[in-house]
């Protein structure tokens, strides 16, 4: 039984689910309009790029979780879930998955993005196993920081390199899944990693590497 390996933003969504709940926060007012949209923007900028220092993104994209209490932040989820990310779920994704899922092998999401925000959208792809960027709790209200170490670039393998150990799993015909260069410090180290609708960076290491290139967006 093989494990299938999936990036969730930009891979299996049709879109990045951390910079689109920036953009709906700002939508529903409950941020700094110009400032806050200015910043999501810079970030999501830095992460295409390669660029990004984690740390400072996640003290910005936390912060709005620890302003507002779990029921508050639950409903505005589920309308984010379904006015934005629903319509930027791709049926060849879901395709993907289901395959991998009828030849019995084990399913994972990997995602820099938190865990707050991505959960709901690993259940509608169907995927139990999530690891996401962990936000800080205490006493049920999110206190603005990062628990753990930030599931990105090498901060994946090291979460990866856990959740094997915990659940008795290895890496032997393993597959990963991704669209960036962010994330060639995991796909070096599966057996079958494959692009998806890749940024310029990671199709030029995939040309160079004979990695399998697949698009999942309809067209």
């Amino acid at each position: 039984m093989s494990l299938a390996i999936f990036d969730l933003d930009n891979t299996l969504l049709a879109d990045d689910s951390d910079y689109l709940w920036g953009c709906f926060l700002v939508k529903l007012g409950v941020v700094d309009p110009e400032l806050y949209e200015s910043e999501n923007q810079r970030f999501y900028d830095d992460y295409k790029a390669g660029s990004l220092d984690i740390f400072e993104f996640l003290a910005f994209s936390l912060k709005p979780l620890s302003e507002h209490d779990i029921p508050t932040l639950q409903q505005w989820r589920e309308q984010f879930m379904d006015e934005v990310i629903r319509p930027l779920m791709l049926p060849k994704a879901q395709a993907l998955v289901n395959k991998h899922r009828e030849n019995g092998d084990t399913l994972l999401i990997i995602t820099a993005t938190n865990r707050f925000v991505t959960e709901p959208i690993a259940a509608a792809y169907g995927i139990d196993n999530l690891l996401a960027t962990e936000p800080e709790m205490i006493a049920d209200r999110y206190t603005g920081k990062v628990a753990g170490t930030p599931c990105f670039q090498e901060g994946k393998v090291e979460r990866l390199h856990e959740w094997l150990q915990t659940n008795q799993h290895s890496l032997e015909d393993s597959y990963f899944y991704s669209d960036s260069q962010n994330d060639l410090p995991l796909l070096n180290l599966v057996t079958h990693p494959v692009t998806v609708d890749a940024d310029e960076t990671l199709i030029a290491y995939a040309k160079k590497n004979h990695w399998q290139q697949i698009s999942l967006r309809d067209a």
